[in-house]
Parts: C-alpha cells; sequence; structure tokens
C-alpha cells in the first residue's frame, strides 16, 4: 500500500460502458472535459492533450450520443461544459478517489502479506 513502506502497489481502471460494451465515460474522457472546462474549447484541449480535433470530438460526440444527452454548449467563441457535463466530471472524480482508497484497503488485506514478504 503507498505510504505504508511497501513495495508494491494496486492499481485499477474503471470506466463506464452501455449495454454494448461500448465506453461512455472514462479517465479519457474526464480529461478531454476537463480541459475543456478549464481551456474554453475542444481545439485547446485537443493541443494539450496532444490529439486530433477529429479525435476528442469523436469521444466526446459518442458519448453525447450513448446518452442521449449533450454534454458542451459549442458557441462560436468555444464550448462550455452542460450541467452534465460538470456533474460527470465531479461524480467521476469522487468514483476514482473512492476506488482507490478502497483498493489500498482491500489489497491490504488480501494480498499485501504474500507480496511484500
Amino acid at each position: 500500500m503507498a505510504g505504508s513502506g511497501s513495495p508494491f502497489r494496486i492499481r485499477s481502471k474503471i470506466w463506464v460502458e452501455d449495454p454494448n460494451g461500448k465506453v461512455v465515460f472514462g479517465l479519457g474522457r474526464y480529461r478531454i472535459l476537463e480541459a475543456v472546462r478549464r481551456l474554453g474549447s475542444l481545439q485547446a484541449a485537443a493541443q494539450e492533450l496532444k490529439m486530433s480535433y477529429r479525435a476528442i470530438w469523436a469521444r466526446v460526440s459518442a458519448t453525447e450520443e450513448r446518452l442521449g444527452k449533450p454534454l458542451l454548449i459549442r458557441e462560436p467563441q468555444g464550448s462550455r461544459l452542460t450541467p452534465l457535463g460538470e456533474t460527470l466530471l465531479k461524480q467521476f472524480q469522487r468514483l476514482l478517489k473512492i476506488v482507490e482508497t478502497e483498493s489500498d484497503v482491500v489489497y491490504k488485506d488480501l494480498m499485501a502479506a504474500y507480496l511484500d514478504g
């Protein structure tokens, strides 16, 4: 467990899928929306994330389609998040923190004694 002297850490990756197994939301989408929120545009977010505008637009568009709701408000001067987009950022961040904390506890209880020697 990080910070407990253990040489090992547990890591996990979480995302939300639709019934067909297609990504609805995960860390990549989180990073895109967070960059758009801070920078005010998809183009600026694409540059910062070193992705093409097309790739970012495809991910946002796919998520909006799978949710049936918009995440961005497109304006002539850029884009901003809808209330749903803002809420997804906040709630996903909370989810990540909970999963990380709980994973550390479970790792310590179930595996640390066997791996840490």
